[in-house]
């Protein structure tokens, strides 16, 4: 399978706020030179990815709010703060004016919604890297017609038109389902089997009919991110019935976990779309620091043979997966069937 990464992804490591205290975040390097590294060893063929015009990030997120990723860390060191990352600690939560303030750090609070994410000098290039290795992903898909895995860092299902948060700051998997309708598909799905629910690509589409979201996770009633992810939400306007929950309970099985994908992927059938996004994330594991569920390494095998046995056109994304000593063998397992 063709693998398109890039070493960029390095150049960011940001602080989170974890249990009380400013941490490395979860999300940091090794994760991907992890995969990377797993990948090489079983034969995966690497590709460079290519620029990605800042015209179809602006279709996807506001221009407003991406030339605020592009210059927030320089707008930071130039205001003096000593601080080694760029955080926010305001939000217009219920109650407040949601107006977009012109001050960096009531930006910063208005541009995000968790304090789990934050901008280092790193963040830009390696945020515009990742949706870079989405579109290539998804052109080589078009040229080639063979399923494409973009190794994407940081991830990107969190992040909403104008939001960061979850470790995401572009929407990787929504910039790829665009591209793949610019290339002529008519209608594209997105399948998200990361553990959390991908609130920011459900947001970009929710009124879209051009765009089947479906997302299987663990459910917001217990877990992040909280406020999203209800099996109620269907979407709204053109876009009802074009957006499929799927929460599941803490300690789901393989089994549990299946059965949830066999909805989904009839789900899928039925809509009779064009291509396949998947955003892949590997926290369903049952090691994983952030996840409850209990799928082992060799599940992940049957997970990807599934997927792929629907026939479509697939570009999988990476999303999250935090069990670091594994991950690289769990991405390997899910994309050994499309081999």
């Amino acid at each position: 399978m063709r693998v398109v990464a890039s070493e960029v992804h390095r150049a960011h490591h940001g602080l989170e706020l974890n249990d009380g205290q400013l941490a490395l975040s979860h999300e940091g390097p090794k994760r991907a030179d992890l995969i990377a590294t797993a990948l090489r060893a079983t034969g995966h063929e690497f590709s460079e990815p290519n620029e990605v015009e800042e015209e179809l990030l602006g279709r996807v997120h506001t221009p407003e709010y991406v030339n605020f990723l592009a210059t927030a860390w320089e707008r930071w060191v130039e205001r003096g703060e000593s601080g080694a990352a760029a955080m926010g600690f305001t939000w217009p939560t219920r109650g407040m004016r949601p107006t977009r303030p012109h001050d960096l750090i009531g930006q910063l609070g208005y541009h995000s919604f968790a304090a789990d994410c934050s901008i280092t000098a790193g963040t830009w290039p390696a945020v515009r890297e990742a949706a870079a290795i989405a579109v290539t992903s998804a052109d080589l898909m078009l040229q080639h017609g063979h399923t494409t895995y973009g190794l994407c860092r940081p991830p990107g299902h969190h992040a909403t038109t104008d939001q960061f948060g979850g470790y995401c700051y572009l929407n990787n998997a929504a910039i790829a389902a665009q591209r793949l309708l610019d290339g002529g598909a008519s209608c594209v799905a997105i399948l998200d089997v990361d553990y959390h629910h991908g609130n920011g690509t459900q947001a970009i589409f929710a009124e879209r009919s051009d765009v089947l979201f479906i997302s299987i996770h663990a459910d917001p009633v217990f877990e992040f991110p909280w406020f999203t992810g209800h099996a109620s939400e269907i979407g709204q306007g053109d876009g009802e019935y074009w957006n499929l929950n799927l929460p599941l309970p803490a300690g789901t099985t393989m089994q549990g976990w299946m059965a949830a994908l066999d909805t989904a992927l009839t789900r899928i059938a039925d809509a009779d779309v064009d291509a396949l996004v998947v955003s892949l994330g590997v926290d369903t594991y049952e090691h994983d620091p952030l996840g409850t569920f209990i799928i082992g390494t060799t599940d992940f095998v049957e997970i990807g043979a599934a997927i792929n046995a629907t026939g479509l056109p697939t570009v999988v994304l990476q999303e999250g997966g935090y069990a670091v000593g594994d991950i690289g063998a769990n991405v390997a397992a899910f994309l050994q069937p499309f081999n």
